[in-house]
């Protein structure tokens, strides 16, 4: 799913364009013992709660495709009689109305859901009849032809309130304040099945994960029976890989610069597009030769990409290149540069030693005070210059 698809749904989440039917909860404790379950027409939900329910439903599809939100694919084995895809559309079919599949999926969640305290798993059943498009890309609610049908399934910490003193109105008094447990936004959702070219798609899913390092491969494999994905974690950490085996040794700033540059304009091209970018070897391999790597050093950069990504990869750029920060590290000394100037810092030999230079205009602050920027020695102005060696 890309982003205007994602939007299309979370649209839903509101009074006006509910389709959701049903919804049912369990709430977990530590000990992963049910410690009560509910089930109800979501329409009979008081307003005010219904409010909150859609603000976790919208969390739920929230974040960066691709780092928050995964598209994952349903192996074959997984469709086959008795996979997972089979049982998630048993429980979509069901409407959420056969007690023994609910309390089936429920046991499944506590046995590959990783987390030691309490939580709350929601899951709804909705009906999202699709609206046709005009050439225009207007909709036209009468033009339906299909209706999605799904399941979105949240997993919600709840976590007991800080203690704290409070005012009481009908006593007139300040008193201790009682602590309750609170539903947190969610850790880990899943929407099944995918909504793909704004259409039913039952061979994939989307998959939502607060923290892009903490997928639970578990949960994916066991619960879900879908291919694990690599994390934008995975992607970032196999990227600088495989720069370091392209440069070797010889690996040095300026290049290394101008390829974090020649990613952020790529991104910044595509940055309207509603797919993420995705790069696999081929255009790779032309981001290194557009920011100057060494031919020589390219003869490999096939071996050397399918050795750390894997045969028929791809990397998402948006999960590879820094485009909020842009960070030079020394053991003693870290440097922040706008990403967009980066080209302010230079490397030189100074006096036979390898140091950073970095040019000083109007303005230098050090702990929030504000210094001097020239100074007189020898009876002339000089500007400073700030280095840093290597």
């Amino acid at each position: 799913m890309n982003k205007k698809e994602i939007l299309e749904i979370r649209k839903q989440f509101t009074p006006a364009n509910c389709a959701i039917t049903r919804i049912c909860g369990c709430y977990v404790d530590h000990e992963k013992e049910k410690k009560m379950e509910s089930r109800e027409a979501f329409l009979s939900l008081p307003e005010e709660e219904a409010f909150k329910y859609f603000d976790i439903f919208k969390k739920t599809l929230s974040g960066t495709v691709g780092k928050n939100m995964l598209n994952l694919e349903f192996p074959l084995d997984a469709e086959m009689p008795g996979g997972t895809q089979e049982f998630l559309l048993k429980l979509r079919n069901s409407k959420l109305q056969d007690d023994m599949l609910l309390e089936e999926f429920y046991d499944k969640v506590i046995a590959t859901y990783d987390y030691a305290e309490n939580y709350y798993i929601i899951l709804i059943h909705a009906m999202y009849d699709i609206p046709g498009k005009s050439s225009d890309d207007i909709e036209m609610f009468d033009a339906s032809d299909e209706v999605y049908e799904y399941l979105l399934m949240s997993i919600c910490p709840v976590s007991l309130s800080k203690a704290g003193l409070c005012y009481n109105a009908e006593d007139n008094r300040i008193e201790d304040r009682i602590r309750d447990w609170i539903v947190d936004m969610p850790d880990k959702g899943f929407l099944f099945p995918a909504f793909n070219d704004r259409s039913t798609d039952l061979h994939s899913m989307l998959y939502y994960t607060k923290k892009s390092g903490e997928l639970q491969p578990e949960m994916i494999d066991q619960l879900l029976g879908a291919k694990m994905p690599m994390s934008a974690d995975s992607q970032k950490e196999t990227f600088q890989m495989i720069i370091e085996d392209t440069l070797g040794e010889d690996g040095d700033y300026e290049t290394v610069r101008n390829i974090h540059e020649t990613l952020n304009d790529l991104i910044e091209q595509h940055k309207d597009e509603p797919e993420p970018l995705a790069l696999d070897v081929t255009e790779m391999k032309k981001v290194f030769e557009q920011s100057g790597v060494d031919v020589e050093k390219m003869e490999n950069f096939d071996r050397n990409f399918e050795e750390n990504a894997g045969e028929k990869a791809s990397l998402l750029a948006t999960n590879i290149a820094e485009t909020k920060k842009f960070n030079i590290e020394t053991p003693d000394i870290i440097i922040k540069v706008n990403p967009d100037r980066a080209d302010l810092v230079e490397t030189r030999i100074i006096d036979g030693r390898q140091c950073l230079v970095i040019p000083v205009d109007d303005h230098i602050e050090v702990n929030g005070i504000n210094v001097r920027t020239m100074k007189v020695k020898n009876g002339r102005d000089q500007e400073d210059g700030v280095s840093e060696e290597q």
